[in-house]
């Protein structure tokens, strides 16, 4: 694992040991980064371009608001995601802000599972 990739494995770890709840977050390697589950599910994906977190549309323009932070592109060519926002480095830097953002994550993915299955737009 690249220097990079490790030091933001360790900020996250960091910011789920804040919320009281390291044993809910692991990585699984994925197309040269790590996708990271919490609470089985999951929450960020961690690359070259930086930390992105899996968020509601709300708080992902909330934080698109702030300078540095951009949306995630899976790879050159493709349109950017729809839900996974980059972080600035300087809230991965913060443990207490990046956890308040994954708890956010969390919530975010607990509520999309209440509501249930993404109806097909497809006839």
């Amino acid at each position: 694992m690249s220097l990079a990739l490790d030091a933001l494995r360790r900020d996250l770890e960091d910011a789920a040991t804040h919320l009281g709840r390291p044993h809910e977050l692991r990585f699984h390697p994925m197309f040269g980064g790590l996708m990271a589950y919490f609470g089985e599910k999951p929450c960020a994906w961690l690359s070259t371009q930086g930390l992105a977190l899996k968020l509601a549309a709300d708080d992902q323009a909330e934080l698109l608001a702030r300078e540095g932070a951009r949306r995630f592109e899976a790879r050159p060519g493709l349109p950017p995601s729809r839900q996974y926002i980059v972080l600035p480095p300087s809230l991965c830097a913060d443990t207490a802000q990046l956890a308040r953002w994954l708890e956010r994550s969390a919530q975010a993915i607990a509520k999309a599972q209440k509501k249930g299955p993404r109806p097909k737009t497809r006839p």
